[in-house]
């Protein structure tokens, strides 16, 4: 477990520090240990002020968990347990807290050994994939209690802390993000130096917002400012980078490398009552959407993949953009999670034994590590085209994963068949396009399903977030699968990041991928089917989704923005805007029914996170009236 420490203290300076953490759900045992391992590798690094994250006992992830009163019982036992590693050190441990029948979301202040006290979020976190409302109570500005634990009393509430000569106070991630917020008053108070545990979720650039904040908030209020967040993929969905931060008076003088695969890291920088720092220690930090999206989707898989138990991923590999997109990340799982934590450890934490290594190249060995937890499959039609499946090949191959090739021509000829003698009529394509693709889909989806049953792995499917917004997908066909990695981003960005993955990541089996347009290929070919054709362009459909979905606008101001992005004639681009909202609308219960997905952009169309829609609805019919 790496971690970083400034050369030993001198006179005059104290050594904090901050630990992102990866926690999981109600997973005690494995809280328990990164919590006390962090505390040890801290003491041994001479820190004296240690803050973790945000609910870091139980998880963040706990969902409608917190509103059971067990989970706060235990997380209040495992506290105490906690208590005697935090010798001749304060330790700001996150958990949930029950007093008069509500909970709150707290940090406990542990000081050689004693629990100094408890403060309570006041701001909670209620937008988003965030409903801290539902859960918690927010705790009122300036209000001190005394709690009853254990026949001791403890200070409860907007509390403060002399720590080693340090005037010490607390904000909680939400609280930092409001006018009115609990710094205002402790910079009334001279403190001298603000911790914040924060539980904040991943997205694209999110990390140069938060520094902003740090930085400013040091400046605003004349202290050391730590923000400490936490690490990996905790429950499914939401993954967290693990950013630490530490400014003084505008300056950063702590920054780690975000996204790692270790159950912890640890930062610590050195501070005295001055304000003067010693030995900045600032690392250079991922940064980009295209290397974003990589690493989070790399920690994403892996933390996914060991929480679940499962034994790797099946994938129906179409030689298209989106499922190849998967089966690269996939790969670059494997490398980055070997180049972070060693073949070795990564091997052990996937349950991977006995492997065959009959090669010391890195990029061999990593093919086999693929082959054994990727398996993909080519289902092919007379309307798939040989360049497709060679796409297809030719990847799976370059990577190191297992592949499959079948026809399902007869499949679906045969459930064809039933339904033409039941209704004694044949079908055709000017009449029943739909149920001709929609048949060809939901085909592949047993056997591809039989297959991840019998390899003892979680089937991956392929939909993005273009194809969620106007239901370009059929349920229980190419839907079909426990997890969506990439529903969570656009079609045009899946477009941009392969050619990125074939240049600078070297993934030369993309060639092919990246020459072909994107089809379903459910068509007779001589019918010329692309997804554009059927859709529109993906730029323009993901500028009407940035505008009416992200930005929450009506038919008539989408079309007003969209056309000021792109010159296109009018009648054109009412004719787009009116089939998305038409689109969007009767498909929401195709989005109820779409696998989880990673959150990654600063909004998804997920209805169990970030965006809720009637299933039934007026379909937008005034106010596209008005275009």
């Amino acid at each position: 477990m790496p971690d970083t420490h400034p050369h030993t203290s001198k006179e005059g300076f104290i050594k904090i520090g901050g630990a992102c953490l990866n926690q999981t759900p109600i997973d005690w045992k494995n809280n328990f240990e990164n919590i006390v391992d962090t505390i040890s590798s801290a003491k041994k690094g001479e820190v004296k002020i240690l803050c973790l994250p945000e609910l870091c006992i139980t998880g963040y992830g706990c969902e409608d968990l917190f509103l059971s009163d067990w989970v706060s019982e235990k997380a209040l036992s495992l506290l105490y347990q906690i208590v005697p590693f935090c010798e001749n050190i304060a330790v700001a441990v996150g958990l949930p807290l029950v007093f008069d029948g509500k909970v709150y979301n707290t940090a406990c202040l542990i000081q050689n050994k004693e629990i100094k006290g408890f403060y309570a979020k006041q701001f909670l976190a209620n937008d988003g994939v965030h409903y801290e409302k539902r859960w918690f109570t927010a705790w009122e500005q300036g209000h001190n209690v005394d709690i009853n634990l254990q026949g001791k009393a403890y200070p409860l509430g907007d509390i403060t802390f002399d720590l080693y000569g340090v005037k010490t106070g607390f904000e909680i991630c939400e609280d930092a993000w409001h006018h009115d917020r609990p710094a205002c008053r402790l910079y009334e108070k001279g403190i001298q130096l603000i911790l914040n545990p924060s539980a904040s979720h991943f997205s694209f650039g999110k990390n140069k917002i938060r520094e902003e904040l740090v930085r400013s908030s040091s400046k605003n209020f004349e202290c050391y400012y730590m923000y400490v967040n936490l690490l990996g993929n905790q429950s499914g969905r939401i993954i967290y980078d693990g950013d630490i931060l530490i400014a003084n008076r505008g300056e950063l003088i702590g920054r780690n490398k975000r996204l790692s695969f270790h159950k912890f890291n640890l930062l610590a920088c050195e501070i005295n009552s001055d304000n003067k720092t010693h030995v900045p220690n600032v690392e250079e930090d991922w940064n980009g959407k295209n290397i974003e999206f990589t690493r989070a989707t790399s920690l994403g898989f892996f933390d996914y993949l060991r929480k679940s138990r499962t034994k790797g991923f099946t994938l129906s590999l179409s030689g298209g953009a989106d499922s190849s997109s998967i089966a690269v990340l996939v790969a670059e799982m494997v490398r980055n999670g070997v180049e972070n934590l060693g073949e070795e450890v990564f091997l052990k934490n996937l349950n991977l034994t006995n492997l065959n290594f009959d090669s010391e190249k890195r990029t061999e060995r990593n093919q086999i590590i693929v082959g054994q937890l990727l398996t993909t499959a080519y289902q092919g039609t007379k309307n798939s085209s040989k360049d497709t499946f060679e796409s297809a090949q030719e990847l799976a191959k370059s990577i190191g994963a297992i592949f499959y090739n079948w026809n399902i021509d007869n499949i679906v000829k045969e459930n064809t068949d039933i339904i033409q003698n039941a209704i004694d009529r044949k079908l055709e394509w000017t009449n029943d396009d739909i149920a001709l693709q929609n048949i060809q889909a939901r085909s592949r989806s047993p056997i591809i399903w039989m297959l991840a049953n019998i390899k003892g792995q979680i089937l991956l499917t392929t939909s993005n977030r273009s194809e969620g917004d106007v239901g370009y997908t059929t349920m229980d066909g190419d839907t079909s699968g426990s997890f969506a990695p990439i529903a969570g981003v656009d079609k045009e960005f899946i477009l941009d990041w392969l050619k990125y993955a074939e240049k600078e990541l070297g993934y030369v089996g993309l060639k092919a991928v990246n020459s072909l347009s994107p089809s379903a290929e459910l068509r007779p070919s001589n019918m010329d089917q692309t997804d554009e054709s059927d859709l529109m362009p993906y730029p323009v459909l993901r500028s009407i989704e940035y505008f009416a979905i992200r930005n929450h606008q009506s038919p008539k101001a989408t079309f007003k923005a969209v056309k000021s992005e792109f010159e296109i004639d009018s009648e054109v681009l009412k004719g787009y805007v009116r089939k998305f909202f038409r689109l969007w609308s009767i498909n929401q219960w195709k989005r109820e029914r779409l696998a989880p997905s990673f959150h990654l952009d600063d909004f998804n169309v997920d209805p169990k996170t970030w965006c809720r829609f009637p299933i039934l609805s007026g379909s937008f019919k005034e106010e596209l009236k008005d275009l």
